[in-house]
């Protein structure tokens, strides 16, 4: 009998669109079900250890596990689907993972950013963001055949760009922050990334328009920015990412 999978979700959460981006590349069926993370239904924090999303729910032989934190669903989803997205090499395999992790490093480094309080603080957090992506793009330069990072074959590692890239197309309409300039290889990627149908899939249609709102709700420099941008444009309140 085939699972029953349920990915438990936020709008805007990257995420969960690592997962969604897997199990559309898979053809996985799975239903989605976006929670408020600012106003948590009961049941959602009754199963979340963590108050976090991703959460995915298996439903197997009339039995629920439900399994938190993206990379522990995404092993899992390697270890219980076929075709791995994952390189079957060992040593391959642990490049791959941790480049991974270095990915969940940017985008730390992408929270600092939109939360830096004054526009010192910005500067120095797109400095730090464009100097990781120098590193990536030595990297994706080693392997110059592309389009993915494991050049023909698409793998996890991109599922976890990909939601990576999607708020530059944000930050590219706030202004000029110059993090991903003069980066040939990584530009390359991300515009392949962008035209890619499970990373377009894996959010809503409206994500840009609520992404914009969360960034301007954020009370930091860029809100500021956003502000003297349009300022008729009313300040929502903010809602947790």
């Amino acid at each position: 009998m085939t699972d029953k999978l349920t990915l438990v979700s936020h709008h805007l959460c990257p995420y969960v669109q690592r997962a969604a981006i897997w199990l559309r590349e898979k053809g996985v069926p799975f239903e989605r079900i976006t929670v408020d993370l600012a106003n948590k239904p009961a049941w959602f924090k009754a199963i979340s250890p963590l108050g976090k999303v991703p959460l995915l729910r298996v439903e197997h032989d009339g039995q629920e596990t439900v399994i938190f934190e993206s990379l522990v669903i995404l092993e899992f989803l390697e270890e219980t689907q076929p075709n791995s997205l994952h390189p079957t090499a060992p040593y391959a395999r642990a490049r791959h993972r941790a480049w991974i992790e270095f990915g969940s490093a940017i985008l730390s480094g992408i929270g600092r950013f939109y939360s830096a309080p004054t526009e010192a603080a910005l500067l120095a957090e797109s400095e730090a963001l464009s100097a990781m992506f120098d590193r990536l793009e030595v990297e994706l330069a080693n392997g110059a055949a592309g389009p993915w990072f494991d050049r023909e074959r698409f793998s996890l590692v991109d599922a976890v760009y990909g939601p990576i890239f999607r708020y530059f197309d944000i930050f590219d309409r706030i202004g000029d922050f110059g993090i991903l300039d003069r980066k040939p290889f990584v530009s390359a990627w991300r515009k392949a990334l962008h035209e890619r149908p499970s990373v377009k899939d894996a959010v809503a249609p409206d994500y840009p328009q609520r992404l914009h709102a969360f960034l301007q709700a954020k009370g930091s420099h860029l809100s500021e920015i956003i502000r003297q941008n349009d300022p008729a444009t009313p300040l929502p309140q903010a809602r947790s990412a």
